[in-house]
């Protein structure tokens, strides 16, 4: 199957690596706004956000998957592009444990050694990363990210567009607002509201209606 991955940065290279380690899809190009036109360059395609209709007319069947690590702006892209879910593939590590009852949204990426427990909902586009865990029954909305080594024990709601900072923890039972950042290392023993920024172990919140525009 054909994919153009949306982004070319350095979270992109992680993606790719991902992508080609599944052995299901080709990369044929990657789509940034530093690109001002098509090109193709060693049977790469190369091309702004804009070439999106054009190259599904000329290539047919392509699935998309985005490779852009800041949630709002992952966001924007979906709602700019208009492109149906069943456009965007899931990207599982071929590591990644994936229980049979877990639900796996479109556009998600699940990077090397993640860990998704029994009836865990992840919502679409979001970012899993590397060595995180998601236990039971736990939900996680669209465009979140968990940073490495993450932990989100069981039955914990997960807001839209939330960053979990790397090496963080939520305890059972808890609900994170959305749009809501925890910083690195952060334990989260009570629920947190929306769009705040909460650090440190047990995690306070430091500042409220923290707003980033991507």
């Amino acid at each position: 199957m054909n994919v153009l991955i949306i982004g070319h940065g350095g979270h992109s290279k992680v993606v790719t690596d991902i992508v080609r380690a599944t052995k299901e899809f080709h990369i044929i190009g990657y789509l940034d706004n530093k690109y001002e036109k098509v090109q193709v360059m060693n049977h790469v395609i190369y091309a702004p956000l804009s070439a999106v209709n054009e190259l599904k007319e000329e290539y047919g069947d392509i699935k998309f998957v985005i490779a852009i690590g800041d949630n709002r702006v992952r966001k924007g892209i979906v709602d700019m592009l208009s492109l149906t879910d069943k456009e965007f593939i899931s990207v599982i590590h071929p590591t990644s444990s994936v229980s049979p009852s877990a639900k796996i949204g479109n556009g998600t990426v699940l990077m090397p050694h993640t860990i998704i427990n029994a009836d865990t909902m992840i919502g679409n586009h979001c970012i899993i990363n590397s060595g995180s865990v998601v236990e039971h029954d736990s939900i996680l909305e669209g465009f979140v990210h968990l940073c490495p080594k993450s932990t989100i024990t069981g039955t914990v709601l997960i807001g839209e567009g939330c960053m979990v900072g790397s090496g963080s923890t939520v305890i059972p039972n808890k609900k994170i607002g959305e749009w809501t950042t925890i910083g690195a290392g952060a334990t989260v023993i009570h629920d947190l509201p929306p769009n705040c920024v909460a650090v440190g172990t047990p995690a306070k919140v430091k500042m409220k209606n923290h707003i980033v525009v991507g």
